[in-house]
């Protein structure tokens, strides 16, 4: 990937509802907005672990899941045309000599805007990793928690484990390119869409998947190769030969590099200033779940007021030449018109 700066006025590290409603917020002023969140999909929280959970509390909405508000807010921003950058964690940041900050994510993408907004919930989401010597080694070569191109895997023989929507969402993606597949689960039974789980048990049925009840307990071959791998169950143990090993044990909740960013933090939360949620750092803000100061609720709402006052001083640092002239969606046909409804 090339490491040419992507210019943008703000950069928001976190795809869920309240970096969405920031874009919205921003893009009534003018500011272009990039996105990034270490998710594979649009959303965080709640398109991750509660995309069909029923909300209460968004205003005027009695009742909605956690993907219908995903969806309305992108139908929302729409007008805006954001720029997302998935599957990549924000990394580095740095303040360069002309005041912008520079950052780089995980996979190289680099971004310079004078505005960095930090709207990351709890904390990145990172899969959960294999527990045993010499995955380390492996991570990336042989050993993956994440497909990024399917035919990195084609041809390939692979073992799959876990027990939910990811492995058996891969299991059935995969089985058409790969030469072999294994699913490994500790026990037959699986939190998966029951259409997932009854497709999966028709190939294994019909000898194009292999299904191995257990738990990985060594892996063989000359790191960072794989050749096989030692599955354990009450029925003693067993090893399969595999070239990639794909693991998906769910997800945890990390600060991950956001701690290296010089922030003020309380017990993992960054303390900011509340007239612009703003933190010790000029142009650099912080909304949603992971900011903390007296009174804050978690709520989705208190995101999004966080975001429209964030906002309102963001646009002094894109556009430091311009006054900034308070308008209402209602009235003014300025902001209809971006809005596609002038």
């Amino acid at each position: 990937m090339s490491n040419q700066p992507i210019k943008t006025d703000m950069v928001i590290v976190g795809a869920g509802p309240v970096g969405l409603f920031a874009v919205f917020e921003a893009g009534l002023l003018n500011m272009q907005c990039h996105l990034v969140d270490n998710l594979d999909k649009i959303g965080g929280q709640c398109a991750e672990l509660y995309p069909d959970k029923p909300i209460y509390d968004i205003p005027a909405v009695p009742r909605c899941t956690g993907q219908e508000l995903t969806d309305l807010l992108m139908a929302q921003i729409e007008p805006f045309g954001p720029a997302f950058h998935l599957n990549q964690q924000a990394e580095r940041l740095e303040r360069l000599p002309d005041g912008n900050w520079r950052l780089e994510t995980s996979v190289g993408t680099v971004f310079e805007a004078p505005v960095i907004v930090i709207a990351a919930g709890a904390g990145s989401f990172v899969p959960r990793r294999l527990p045993l010597p010499g995955a380390d080694a492996r991570e990336d070569h042989s050993l993956f928690y994440a497909v990024r191109r399917m035919d990195d895997f084609r041809g390939q023989h692979l073992l799959i484990a876990g027990g939910g929507d990811s492995a058996l969402d891969w299991t059935l993606n995969l089985q058409p390119l790969a030469a072999s597949v294994t699913l490994v689960h500790r026990r037959d039974e699986f939190r998966a869409a029951p259409d997932s789980v009854g497709k999966m048990r028709a190939l294994v049925a019909e000898g194009r998947v292999d299904l191995a009840i257990g738990q990985i307990s060594a892996l063989h071959g000359p790191a960072p190769a794989l050749t096989s791998v030692t599955i354990t169950s009450p029925d003693g143990t067993r090893d399969v030969p595999c070239d990639r090993l794909l693991a998906f044990y769910g997800l945890k909740m990390e600060l991950g590099p956001l701690a290296e960013w010089g922030l003020n933090l309380e017990r993992n939360l960054i303390q900011v200033d509340t007239t612009a949620f703003e933190t010790g750092q000029p142009g650099l803000f912080a909304i949603g779940d992971i900011i903390t100061y007296p009174g804050k609720l978690k709520l989705i709402l208190s995101g999004f007021h966080e975001a429209a006052l964030m906002c309102q001083k963001a646009f002094k640092y894109c556009f430091p030449d311009e006054k900034l002239v308070f308008r209402y969606t209602t009235s003014s046909t300025d902001l209809q018109k971006k809005l596609g409804v002038a």
